[in-house]
């Protein structure tokens, strides 16, 4: 990865990661117009990092932009990522909006708040994926957001399935994708941290109390005395997503 810089371990497991995923899936190719959905957590920022060495490395024309719509619990949290994507060079839309308190509000009567601000969030990134023609939303949800969402939807819904890699919207307009996908958390957090990234901590109420933490805090209780068993857990769902894709069983661990 000569013409980056000496890259960590962690580093380069990100952008190695994530370039094996988009290759096999062919997930952007030519001419690709990518929005970032970053929300200033650290998985979201380590992706469109991790990008903007992608964008380097392959070898046809694509664009990135950069797309965060602020929640509303405090209106200038998002000017470490004004600054952050101005020295990248990157294209940004920020904007903020009311949606976390009124997720909270008594005009959310029937969903959770997370369930009713992520769903106003991601309508607000298709109409800006609209506005600015994009071809792609890449989310920053990595293999641990893949495990936890595969065993709430056994436990909650008793269905087998999971986030996906690569999805189209809208008959093919758009495609939702992944790249984070087969990359496990920890290696976001460890290179996010060595890159300067800068994070802010999510000033939402319901933080850390939410249906999706008690799962994942279960999973770490089952897997955590045994690494083994986390990365059987991880290797399934990567096989089960690539068989998704029509890639056979082929291991990208």
């Amino acid at each position: 990865m000569a013409g980056f810089g000496k890259l960590s371990y962690a580093q380069k497991k990100c952008v190695s990661t994530v370039g094996q995923l988009m290759q096999k899936i062919a997930m952007a190719g030519p001419g690709a117009r990518i929005g970032v959905a970053v929300s200033g957590g650290v998985d979201s920022f380590a992706l469109i990092k991790t990008l903007t060495i992608r964008k380097k490395i392959v070898p046809f024309p694509l664009e990135l932009m950069v797309l965060h719509v602020n929640p509303g619990f405090e209106p200038d949290s998002h000017r470490p990522l004004v600054d952050w994507a101005e020295s990248e060079g990157l294209a940004a839309h920020i904007e903020l909006a009311d949606h976390g308190p009124r997720a909270h509000s008594s005009e959310n009567r029937k969903n959770s708040p997370c369930f009713f601000c992520s769903m106003l969030r991601r309508k607000r990134l298709f109409d800006l994926c609209r506005e600015y023609r994009l071809t792609h939303l890449a989310f920053g949800h990595n293999a641990d957001d893949l495990a936890v969402t595969f065993f709430m939807n056994v436990v909650q819904n008793g269905r087998v399935d999971g986030l996906t890699a690569c999805e189209d919207f809208f008959g093919g307009r758009l495609k939702v994708i992944r790249p984070a996908l087969f990359l496990e958390k920890s290696y976001m957090i460890a290179a996010a941290r060595q890159w300067g990234l800068p994070i802010w901590k999510n000033s939402c109420p319901s933080s850390g109390q939410t249906r999706r933490t008690e799962i994942a805090d279960w999973l770490k209780l089952q897997t955590g005395q045994d690494k083994r068993l986390r990365q059987n857990v991880f290797n399934a769902l990567r096989r089960y997503q690539l068989d998704r894709h029509g890639l056979g069983l082929t291991s990208a661990s």
